[in-house]
């Protein structure tokens, strides 16, 4: 089963880092968070990758052209008037990565359906290129295929860290409390597994998967969401590249699975 991530957004959000690179190369320790992202399916046995590249989707190519200077111990032999290359220790993962150009500004279904020819005719991962987990995708993909539906998504809880307000249409406050266990909201943390049909939803470069498509499927009955109540980290802020830097580098990255 292959995996599709969506990694050709701008990143306007954490632009401190998206001025010089995609969002998915910035770096938690010394590798993109892709890295991070790819290496948990691997550990799954799932190593077939398509990247949905964008904005500077050039960087994403040289990187993984480069794999090898990233990874490996080399020696660059030049005596004898010629260049060679000799690769001492291979740290290579068992990867197949197909890199595909989906437009600067293609909106997120309309990158889904441009890798439409590199899916084929079969069910396929979904995720975005931003975002960290310790979801089982074995238990995931188990869970897809029990139920028949065209399109699982993983629900993980978001928390509501601040008190209610309910404010009346004139601003008055007429109460306030602290969160409570109800508030938290279940939302989509990607991690989607999607029949072919699911390509049927979406129209052009202008299709946001998250809205009409995602909404038909729920309104037809074919979307199932899949719990996850362990780890989930997305990395839209500068604050929360600091927070998952800060676990890789205590030892402590939940979704280090591997």
């Amino acid at each position: 089963m292959k995996v599709v991530i969506l990694a050709g957004g701008r990143g306007t959000r954490i632009s401190e880092e998206s001025e010089y690179r995609p969002k998915p190369m910035v770096e938690i320790g010394d590798k993109p968070i892709l890295w991070h992202i790819m290496k948990e399916y691997s550990h799954y046995g799932f190593n077939d990758f398509i990247i949905c590249c964008g904005y500077k989707q050039y960087m994403i190519k040289e990187w993984f052209n480069d794999y090898f200077l990233h990874s490996c111990d080399i020696t660059f032999d030049y005596s004898g008037g010629s260049r060679n290359i000799e690769v001492h220790s291979s740290n290579i993962e068992p990867w197949r990565v197909t890199c595909v150009d989906t437009g600067l500004d293609t909106m997120t279904g309309g990158r889904i359906k441009r890798i439409q020819k590199y899916v084929g005719d079969e069910p396929f991962m979904l995720t975005y290129g931003d975002g960290v987990c310790d979801v089982d995708i074995n238990k995931l993909v188990e869970f897809h295929k029990s139920h028949g539906k065209k399109a699982t998504l993983t629900a993980v809880i978001q928390k509501q860290q601040k008190g209610v307000l309910d404010i009346s249409e004139v601003g008055a406050v007429r109460s306030f409390r602290e969160k409570k266990t109800m508030d938290e909201t279940p939302i989509n943390a990607g991690y989607m597994v999607l029949e072919p049909s699911v390509f049927d939803y979406l129209e052009g470069d202008e299709t946001i998967f998250e809205q009409e498509p995602l909404e038909k499927l729920a309104m037809e009955g074919e979307l199932m969401s899949y719990s996850h109540k362990g780890f989930w980290q997305c990395m839209d802020s500068m604050r929360e590249k600091s927070l998952l830097e800060l676990m890789w580098a205590q030892g402590k990255a939940p979704w280090k699975v591997w």
